[in-house]
């Protein structure tokens, strides 16, 4: 009997016991509690000292803001030495899916012609944090030249790391490192080119077999563009290609072929190389067709040069992108620039311009991030100015004027020293205090112009934020054909392309002139 009681007491106790195990093994699955013990503790970034090019004398409030925005890109997970700048952050995945890992390159302030680092920033698991690991110099020297990716270039889905940028000589450099498990070094070098004109990677298409991961892929070879040192004409390139070898798991050169230039008046051609960037960016001042490989004009996708503004425009698929012109770098064949979007402050472009002849250029366009956004065309490939392919429509700019005007947008003034005013009465507030709607009124502006394009009459705003009312969304600049109708002046919203004048349907604006008032 005593026996049987004292089972039954024991069979309770690991009944509890038992019960109280699972109950607290399912908690611990539930809440994630588990993941504390087996994947590392997550690390605070760290905010670096960082430099963004930019042309000195130009930085304003809103460069400021897009630099706080591009600083979060370029935080590391370790402290950085005080004496070292960071100029580009790749983060990724670790191949192992454990952790994260950082490749940053960075400049030391105290030698600013010396070359630019790279640093891989890993998880060390004994410590439970990040580490630098490994640091290398590259031959780029200019930090505003710098573009810094993975690719998969050997087609072993292994990513390689690239490097491309200028020389203190205003030479092109790319270099290229590739993981190396079994080596003394985590990555080894596989390729390193210089040279004074361009450096391209061609990237062909890969089996469907590689991309569902059956197969590898074919390598990419790399090509490089230099001066024809021994041919008398200064547009003659040499076109040097290298594969991979993975025997020795270098590049290697394998053919060398020569690219005659135009024959063009070499005097004129003298002065635009010869001369300071600002005369390269006088001369591609204006707007540019694309060529296709064929030779064809394609009037669809363009690009405009505005040095002036301080902007580039570019038109495909029709989707129109605006870029700030950050900075300009001379080359030998033309001029390297960087630019951001205007939109999407983290979007940057990266544009190497090469003459071709007096009246064509030829571009290779990186973005940092690596995608495009809406458009499907390739912007790489050859350009032909506008007036040498289709003579452009005849544009004059009419005076200023001081005039007052009412409108569906308010109160319209305009000043003979080309600045316009809107001021918008009986605007509904929200007034969160008193939780009630108040009337105020709102004032805003910006720059004017008034032109002609052939018998047209147009109204150019250039709002000074894009708050104005008269702003388009992504645009910095609304175009309005005017027209005159029963003592109104009615204005419509247009766009001005390749193919002319383009209305865009939208609800007009009806202007009265305010005569008493003047």
């Amino acid at each position: 009997m005593d026996n049987n009681l004292k089972m039954k007491k024991t069979y309770i106790v690991f009944f509890i016991i038992t019960s109280l195990a699972c109950i607290l093994l399912i908690f611990v699955l539930a809440t994630g509690a588990w993941e504390q013990f087996f994947t590392p503790k997550p690390e605070e970034q760290v905010r670096t000292r960082v430099i963004t090019p930019r042309e000195t004398g130009t930085e304003t409030e809103s460069d400021r803001t897009d630099q706080l925005a591009w600083e979060e890109l370029l935080n590391t997970k370790v402290q950085m030495n005080n004496s070292e700048l960071i100029i580009a952050v790749l983060t990724q995945e670790r191949e192992d899916g454990f952790a994260e890992e950082q490749f940053a390159v960075y400049r030391n302030i105290n030698d600013t012609s010396g070359p630019i680092y790279i640093t891989w920033i890993d998880y060390d698991i004994d410590s439970q944090g990040y580490k630098r690991k490994w640091t290398v110099p590259t031959p780029a020297a200019r930090p505003e030249t710098i573009s810094l990716y993975s690719q998969d270039l050997i087609g072993d889905r292994s990513n390689c790391i690239i490097i491309t940028g200028m020389t203190v000589n205003n030479e092109h450099t790319m270099t290229i490192f590739r993981r190396k498990t079994d080596s003394e070094y985590p990555f080894v070098k596989i390729a390193e080119m210089q040279i004074d004109g361009s450096i391209i990677i061609q990237e062909t298409g890969r089996s469907l077999a590689y991309q569902q991961g059956i197969t590898r892929g074919q390598s990419f070879n790399i090509a490089a563009y230099g001066h024809d040192s021994s041919s008398n004409n200064i547009l003659d390139q040499l076109e040097t290609i290298y594969a991979y070898n993975p025997l020795n798991e270098q590049y290697e050169q394998t053919r060398v072929s020569r690219i005659p230039g135009s024959q063009i008046e070499q005097r004129r051609l003298n002065e635009i190389l010869s001369g300071t960037k600002g005369d390269f960016e006088n001369f591609i001042n204006d707007l540019w067709y694309y060529v296709s490989p064929q030779g064809t004009i394609d009037s669809r996708q363009y690009l405009y040069f505005n040095p002036s503004g301080r902007e580039i425009i570019f038109y495909a698929d029709e989707t129109q992108q605006v870029f700030d012109w950050q900075t300009s770098t001379s080359t030998r064949y033309g001029l390297f620039v960087t630019s951001q979007n205007i939109s999407i402050s983290t979007l940057r472009r990266t544009i190497d311009i090469q003459l071709e002849s007096i009246d064509s250029i030829k571009l290779r366009v990186v973005e940092n991030v690596r995608l495009k956004i809406n458009v499907s065309e390739s912007w790489d490939g050859s350009y032909r100015r506008a007036g040498a392919v289709n003579q452009i429509a005849k544009i004059s700019v009419q005076p200023a004027i001081d005039m007052l005007y009412d409108s569906s947008w308010g109160r319209l003034q305009f000043s003979n020293n080309g600045e316009y005013t809107i001021t918008s009465s009986n605007v509904a507030r929200s007034n969160q205090t008193a939780g009630s709607l108040t009337a105020s009124s709102i004032t805003t502006g910006g720059h004017y112009v008034f032109f002609k394009i052939d018998e047209h009459d147009l109204l150019e705003l250039r709002p000074n934020n894009a708050h104005d009312l008269t702003a388009s969304p992504g645009e910095r600049r609304t175009v309005y054909k005017i027209e005159n109708a029963a003592g109104v002046t009615i204005l419509s919203r247009v766009r001005i392309g390749t193919t002319g004048i383009q209305d865009m349907h939208d609800t007009p604006i009806t202007l009265t002139q305010v005569i008493n008032e003047q």
